[in-house]
């Protein structure tokens, strides 16, 4: 009889039951699963939606490209997975406002892309190389400038900062609160020195945040899908 190996066994059963027992009481995570659908209406979008209009304003012009900015600019995809990872531990009304808000702004951005296709003309035509040359390089090469208004990357990331102001669960947290908003702002901000947005951009996409913010906190949305096979988000 080898004991080491029962106990590792035990542990291991012990630990695929406990994961599947949090799984069945968090079934509102499953709501996760809209991010494939997301990114292959993306992948599509990118592919086929050739832009007709250039968005520009002056302003842009006078905001010069800084590739140091690239550093806030991929903190973009550690904060997405994060916010989701917290909120499905520690509230779940914060979750449910956040996926709300995030996807229903990336789906309607996609809806406008169609509608309204859209690009830039205000990359750099060189880039110095250096590390963070090297980052804007691969990120200009998997990121083509179309489809930009209004920008998923500033409607995801304020939309964390707007349910992270409004959370109740996180009201004493002020250091973590003030945290997120100042990395939010820093992402928003990098996306124009990069030249991977316009003024406009940015503008529509808080402004779109801001609008679902309003839709996802004052309707009582929550009455209207229960008995609706979306009963599982609650």
């Amino acid at each position: 009889m080898n004991l080491k190996y029962d106990v590792l066994e035990v542990s291991r059963e012990y630990k695929r039951t406990d994961i599947r027992g949090w799984l069945a009481g968090h079934q509102y995570c499953q709501a996760l699963w809209y991010l494939v659908f997301f990114l292959a209406a993306f992948y599509i979008t990118e592919r086929l939606v050739t832009p007709k209009y250039m968005i520009f304003c002056p302003l842009d012009d006078r905001i010069p490209f800084r590739e140091e900015f690239v550093v806030l600019y991929l903190t973009w995809f550690i904060l997405l997975p994060a916010s989701w990872a917290y909120t499905a531990v520690t509230c779940k009304e914060d979750f449910q406002n956040l996926f709300l808000i995030m996807f229903g702004g990336m789906t309607v951005s996609i809806v406008l892309y169609w509608i309204f296709p859209n690009g830039l003309d205000l990359r750099p035509g060189v880039v110095e190389p250096g590390i963070c040359g090297d980052l804007v390089k691969m990120i200009h090469a998997v990121d083509t400038p179309g489809n930009v208004c209004p920008s998923i990357h500033v409607s995801s990331s304020t939309a964390v900062a707007a349910v992270v102001c409004r959370s109740r669960f996180l009201k004493k947290k002020v250091l973590l609160r003030w945290g997120v908003c100042l990395l939010v702002l820093g992402i928003s901000l990098s996306t124009m020195f990069l030249k991977q947005h316009s003024v406009i951009d940015v503008v529509c996409g808080a402004v779109l945040t801001a609008a679902l913010t309003e839709f996802v906190y004052r309707l009582p949305w929550r009455g209207w899908i229960r008995g609706t096979r979306m009963e599982f988000f609650l």
